[in-house]
């Protein structure tokens, strides 16, 4: 299974982590109701205008496994749920619900 993960301002907005177009390290876990997502950025400036944002950011990953259609994944972080800890070099994000759905499913009533 191929996975990119996104952080995007807003649902439109620019996407501040893509890691299909430039890979971080990072994992995501449910705990209890809620998913954490830890990303490893070294360098504090990488994120800076990120952590402006931090609370109006969406959360996306991308799953694509062979021969079926990609399913996506869309987590909210609200407020407060947006950490960095310049020590770590680790930025943490804790979403508090998700939406999946595969576009592929979706087509136009006429």
């Amino acid at each position: 299974m191929k996975e990119v993960f996104l952080v995007k301002h807003a649902v439109g907005g620019r996407a501040f982590i893509d890691t299909g177009k430039h890979p971080v390290p990072y994992v995501w876990n449910k705990i209890d109701d809620h998913w954490v997502f830890t990303v490893q950025i070294a360098r504090e400036e990488d994120i800076a205008e990120l952590l402006k944002w931090k609370n109006e950011l969406n959360v996306f990953v991308f799953q694509e496994i062979e021969n079926e259609p990609t399913k996506k994944i869309w987590f909210y972080a609200g407020d407060d749920s947006v950490h960095y800890s310049a020590d770590k070099g680790e930025l943490t994000i804790v979403a508090t619900s998700q939406i999946i759905y595969v576009p592929e499913q979706f087509s136009a009533q006429l």
